[in-house]
């Protein structure tokens, strides 16, 4: 009867996509600092895109950019989160969120310039995967997702390995491959610790949206370039064949 039911999909009788966005086992608190964090990341994520343009554009990006980066994003972790310095530190996250998007100018400029598709792709790639494991944190049990900052973290020591590996071996298209590949799954599996991270805390007592917003604003970065690179890889690759095989039919 079990295998029938699931033939005929009985079992999602009455199930709405309403009800994959009910998230009654969090307290009414946490939920209302989730949707401080999510309208925070938006307004991030629009402004890193108004960054990129800009690049585009005028080509701003470079060793200032870096460093003004960098110091919003330490200026923001070393900045005690109370109410009289909120102003400061969204003020911050906007300025490292502007010079992130800054830095991906040419990247981006670069996958307009072959076709725009690859970068909408890449984009709606992001989201989708975003939002997927964003999904698996906040309806999977409290805390399950918790054990694995230590792998992550020695994941990533990892990339750094091999980068660095690669790097004095020589051995550079396979290590590249890897790393995008191993990078993507990383900071797709860091959404879940990092969304997790966020309820406890929450939950705890411990409430900043502009950090959170932060830690979910370079996850939502570091996947979007690598499934840009891909996108971008994979479009190089169909064109050389496309080349080679022409070059064939004319050498015929």
């Amino acid at each position: 009867m079990d295998a029938l039911e699931r033939l005929i999909g009985r079992r999602w009788e009455g199930v709405t996509l309403a009800s994959f966005f009910k998230f009654g086992h969090l307290a009414r608190p946490v939920q209302k600092h989730l949707q401080r964090v999510y309208a925070t990341l938006g307004v991030a994520l629009a402004i890193s895109a108004l960054g990129c343009l800009v690049d585009i554009h005028y080509n701003i990006a470079g060793f200032l950019t870096y460093v003004t980066a960098i110091g919003c994003m330490l200026g923001l972790t070393l900045t005690p989160s109370y109410p009289g310095t909120l102003n400061r530190r969204y003020a911050m996250l906007a300025g490292f969120s502007f010079c992130q998007g800054a830095a991906l100018g040419k990247l981006v400029g670069l996958g307009l310039g072959m076709d725009p598709s690859i970068v909408l792709t890449a984009f709606l790639g992001t989201m989708a995967v975003f939002v997927s494991f964003t999904l698996a944190a906040l309806m999977s049990a409290r805390r399950s997702f918790l054990f694995l900052g230590g792998w992550l973290a020695s994941a990533v020591m990892g990339l750094g390995v091999l980068r660095l590996s690669s790097w004095l071996l020589g051995v550079h298209t396979v290590s590249f491959q890897a790393e995008i590949y191993f990078g993507l799954l990383i900071f797709a599996v860091y959404v879940l610790l990092d969304t997790q991270l966020i309820v406890e805390k929450a939950a705890a007592g411990y409430m900043d949206p502009v950090r959170s917003a932060l830690d979910l604003l370079v996850d939502i970065m570091a996947i979007f370039v690598r499934i840009l690179v891909i996108q971008l890889k994979k479009n190089a690759d169909r064109e050389r064949r496309q080349n080679e095989s022409r070059n064939r039919r004319k050498r015929v």
